[in-house]
């Protein structure tokens, strides 16, 4: 009988600081920011996204960017574990960049930071302002000064499997955008389903071509959101093509910054995609964890630790999040309590 062929080790990140808040209508405190990173950090985790240092104005969720970032470097509570750890924050645009420039250089900044390009030119200008080729060029200026600075740059891909707003889209030009981004030297690419609109069988051909062209899965990050329910069916297609390096948040939480936060409505990036903001996220790093376990892969993540932390993020932005195994736990190995 043929058995499923996957990795048997995987890289996790989590971004549930980042990517899991910012769609959220109301501020969550700093502190409980920095006790998810640390949780996280002792979990197990040494790929944690922890903030945007976008404007604020527009983004206000990420107006404590400093300070965050400030309190999680000189974090008692992780210790020696940080040294082991990288951090990253998103810097869409020139002026977030040279914010984290600057913070690397007092020694409070992030050790990656994140430019993104889309593969459809209507997505890139709504999230950037910027058309793509001016991105481009953008991009080919300022990832010598990151670097210079000591920071690691990840480029983006998004829009691979199909745009919100201008519909389908070719893949192949997402591998072409993957090799520019290595060529003007990102130390490592992430591949997003933004939207949720891949489905499985087409995320199998696309990591099969890509790693067939770029062979390397460390260099290659997969990021999927839930909007149609297709998550973790694609998180299988994703480990049967070869890939090994996955991100998510904690209850599957995030998408598109906010444009309502704390009963005041701000830019964000626009009009939400979707009539119903509470369809987005990204695969719930519980559920994926835990799948990933059962299939013996191994994680390097305490599971306990990681369910007990989803049931606290529920509470910290106040309702059931989408995680399953936040609530069922893990498959019993035991018989324990049966007669």
């Amino acid at each position: 009988m043929a058995e499923m062929t996957y990795p048997k080790k995987v890289i996790l990140g989590d971004i549930t600081v980042r990517d899991g808040f910012q769609h959220e209508e109301k501020f969550i405190p700093t502190d409980a920011k920095v006790w998810l990173a640390e949780e996280l950090i002792l979990a197990g985790f040494k790929h944690i996204e922890t903030t945007n240092y976008g404007p604020p104005k527009a983004m206000p969720q990420f107006k404590d960017a400093d300070e965050l970032m400030r309190r999680i470097r000189t974090s008692k509570r992780v210790g020696d574990k940080l040294k082991d750890v990288e951090l990253s924050a998103i810097t869409i645009r020139e002026k977030a960049a040279m914010r984290a420039i600057e913070a690397r250089k007092e020694g409070i900044g992030p050790d990656r930071i994140l430019f993104m390009v889309s593969t459809s030119e209507s997505h890139q200008r709504v999230n950037s302002g910027l058309s793509l080729a001016d991105y481009w060029k953008m991009c080919e200026d300022m990832i010598p000064k990151a670097r210079e600075a000591g920071l690691k740059v990840c480029g983006t891909v998004s829009t691979i499997w199909g745009c919100p707003i201008e519909g389908p889209t070719e893949m192949k030009k997402a591998l072409e955008f993957t090799r520019r981004w290595l060529d003007i030297g990102a130390a490592d690419v992430e591949h997003a389903d933004h939207d949720g609109s891949a489905p499985p069988n087409k995320v199998y051909e696309y990591f099969s071509m890509l790693l067939d062209k770029i062979p390397d899965p460390s260099l290659h990050i997969v990021h999927f959101h839930v909007t149609r329910g297709w998550g973790l069916a694609n998180v299988l297609a994703a480990l049967q093509a070869g890939m090994t390096y996955f991100e998510s948040s904690v209850g599957g939480i995030g998408g598109q910054p906010a444009n309502f936060v704390d009963g005041v409505p701000v830019s964000g990036t626009g009009k939400y995609y979707y009539a119903d903001p509470s369809i987005t996220g990204l695969v719930a790093t519980e559920d994926m964890v835990v799948m990933m376990d059962e299939m013996g892969i191994e994680t390097g993540i305490d599971v306990d630790r990681l369910l007990d932390i989803g049931k606290t993020v529920e509470r910290i932005v106040g309702r059931r999040l989408r995680s399953e195994c936040a609530h069922t736990g893990r498959i019993p190995k035991t018989l324990t309590g049966r007669r």
